[in-house]
């Protein structure tokens, strides 16, 4: 998928209302033991990189590091009819305190006051965190209420 396409999709107003939803993304990943891994996780898309943060002793950060491909789905809800799909790179640094993506990825979800209470308890445990800036690479949006599907089920119906 070339760089324009891959905007194409990530810009559609579906995609966008995905990646600034309060629902959490599914990070897959291979472990260490090379077996794969889907993790639901809170997330951050700043315009250019989907941001993820965790404990830097996360196992996920040590696996990330061996292997930094990665597929992320976001979708809303028990249904699967709207979804955005990336697969990338990961990127891992570790910084001091926590970072504002992380706060952001939380804000989604909560009102004022708990996330205040929250950002003063994440900033009493955590004297570091991984950010792990996802690059995508592909991307595809999905709305099968609107037919945009993927293109082997059109093709479903002219092998009759």
């Amino acid at each position: 998928m070339n760089t324009q396409e891959m905007a194409s999709e990530l810009n559609t107003p579906g995609a966008q209302e995905l990646l600034h939803s309060a629902a959490l993304a599914r990070l897959a990943y291979s472990g260490q033991d090379g077996f794969p891994r889907v993790i639901p996780i809170g997330f951050h898309w700043n315009g250019e990189h989907v941001i993820v943060c965790t404990a830097p002793i996360s196992p996920k950060v040590a696996a990330l590091a061996a292997r930094p491909q990665v597929a992320l789905t976001i979708d809303i809800g028990t249904s699967a009819a709207r979804a955005l799909l990336i697969r990338g790179t990961a990127a891992i640094h570790t910084v001091d305190g926590v970072p504002g993506e992380y706060i952001k990825a939380s804000a989604k979800s909560m009102d004022q006051a708990q996330l205040q209470d929250f950002e003063a308890h994440v900033r009493s445990v955590y004297t570091q965190m991984s950010r792990i800036a996802i690059t995508p690479r592909w991307a595809r949006f999905y709305d099968f209420g609107t037919g945009r599907v993927p293109a082997f089920l059109l093709r479903l119906g002219n092998n009759s």
